[in-house]
């Protein structure tokens, strides 16, 4: 795939992107982003499925439910959690 930037989304400079028509658009103006909210369970449960793999540990399909009861434990204990598996694998983030 080949990519171009262009000053502006309707003038495009690059001669691939005149031909074709492809060009990249411009960046997403952050005033306008609707505003969203993600549940500090599921930050946690992402997190947690992170770690895990960083750590080269795979979970299985049966660990879903033991992840997801991890999850909906209150921070410290998921701090904690993540402060074990850290200092047992050796990396950081």
């Amino acid at each position: 795939m080949h990519t171009t930037t262009a000053p502006t989304a309707a003038a495009p400079t690059h001669s691939y992107a005149r031909d074709t028509g492809d060009y990249l658009l411009q960046p997403p103006d952050p005033a306008r982003r609707v505003p969203c909210r993600v549940d500090p369970v599921d930050l946690r449960r992402l997190d947690l499925l992170a770690l895990l793999t960083a750590a080269g540990i795979a979970p299985s399909a049966g660990d879903r439910a033991a992840i997801e009861q991890l999850s909906v434990l209150p921070g410290s204990v998921h701090t904690a959690l993540r402060r074990w598996l850290e200092q047992a694998y050796g990396f950081c983030r």
